[in-house]
């Protein structure tokens, strides 16, 4: 039976403040497998730094267990876990130079000069660093830094990559381009690799799946495209992306769909997201009652005022032509701001500041959660 990289059961991490008991990370429960990069993303403080340092071996847990590729490291200490620490601020020795830094850790393990430093070649080559290796880090961009740090856990061969926004001190542009050439390499060596961020277009961008985490908990994990399309909370729904979230009243309910009523219109009708966290014979929604309705600004058209089945009316606060887009921000009857990303195409109306307009949502990509 294949076994899997990293097992964390039921983890939770408790830090006393003072008087204060604060839960850090709370019950997590997570399998990730061989070759995988799973990305937790999150807001600041929500936990993710500190579940990776448990996994790490830097904290250690209050509760729950911890196995690497089968054996339960839970108490076991940093260095016989055999993982690989990329950290933010690339923590390079500056008195050494590039071929030193990356060969710190072989020379740790004792092992010999012949068989060293064709591993060390072989690192540097292959985050595009060739014949650096007898420069310092003071002679190297933050980018190059980037790689040294990259590079110099490849060469120990570990078993889990973990890496702690390890981008967030490069420039937009760079960043782009280092989060490209990780996946690259994470996916040339088979690496299993955990990534901290708080940045949700790397996460979309760079990962298998997507533990998505708040106020220590786990909202929902899932592959960029169901924790983008399927929601499971509010929390995600309006992190991920760009949301507008709209509480509606409910005018009647089928096993799938929601009808509710528009604000100063007639009736919308979306699927319902059932959150896998209720269970079954759990009521979800009530007639009567709120739902959230969820819609991506660029599932919404606007047009000219009118009335009819579905439409929402609404007000335009503000219009921005950004070139390929317009983005609109606009008021419903109920108050509720709605932003839109309307696609640009010669001869269009743009809608300006207090025109009275008319909303459409795309009912395919729309969705309500409970309220």
């Amino acid at each position: 039976m294949k076994k899997s990289a990293l097992e964390l059961r039921e983890v939770t991490k408790i830090f006393q403040k003072g008087r204060e008991v604060v839960r850090a990370v709370d019950t997590v429960n997570l399998t990730v497998e061989q070759g995988e990069l799973v990305t937790f993303l999150g807001p600041s403080g929500c936990g993710k730094t500190t579940t990776l340092r448990m996994v790490a071996g830097f904290e250690l847990p209050t509760g729950g267990s911890i196995t690497i590729q089968g054996k339960d490291m839970t108490n076991t200490p940093v260095n016989k876990r055999e993982i690989g620490f990329v950290f933010q601020n690339y923590a390079l020795f500056p008195h050494m130079s590039v071929f030193n830094n990356v060969a710190y850790g072989l020379k740790s393990r004792g092992e010999k000069d012949a068989e060293i430093r064709p591993k060390v070649i072989e690192a540097l080559k292959l985050v595009g660093l060739q014949n650096t290796e007898n420069r310092y880090p003071s002679q190297l961009s933050g980018g190059e830094q980037q790689r040294v740090a990259l590079a110099r856990v490849i060469v120990m061969e570990p078993n889990l990559l973990l890496m702690d926004e390890p981008l967030s001190n490069l420039d937009a542009k760079l960043r782009l381009h280092m989060r490209t050439e990780i996946r690259k390499i994470q996916k040339k060596l088979g690496i299993t690799c955990l990534y901290v961020t708080h940045d949700q277009s790397e996460a979309l961008t760079m990962a298998d799946r997507i533990v998505v985490m708040n106020k220590g908990k786990v909202e929902q994990i899932g592959t960029p495209f169901e924790i983008y399309s399927n929601p499971q909370s509010l929390f995600v729904a309006d992190f991920i992306g760009h949301a507008n979230i709209v509480k509606l009243e409910i005018a009647s309910l089928s096993q799938e769909s929601i009808t509710a009523k528009i604000p100063g219109g007639t009736s919308f009708t979306a699927k319902a997201l059932k959150p896998d966290v209720y269970s079954a014979t759990e009521v979800l929604y009530h007639v009567g009652k709120s739902a959230a309705l969820i819609v991506r600004p660029e599932s919404i058209q606007v047009g000219a005022a009118q009335e009819g089945e579905g439409i929402f009316p609404a007000t335009v606060v503000s219009s921005i032509f950004v070139g390929s887009h317009i983005e609109y921000e606009l008021l419903l009857k109920n108050n509720a701001t709605i932003h839109a990303s309307v696609p640009f195409s010669t001869g269009m109306e743009i809608y300006g500041e207090e025109a009275s307009v008319s909303l459409t949502f795309d009912e395919q990509n729309s969705a309500f959660l409970p309220a």
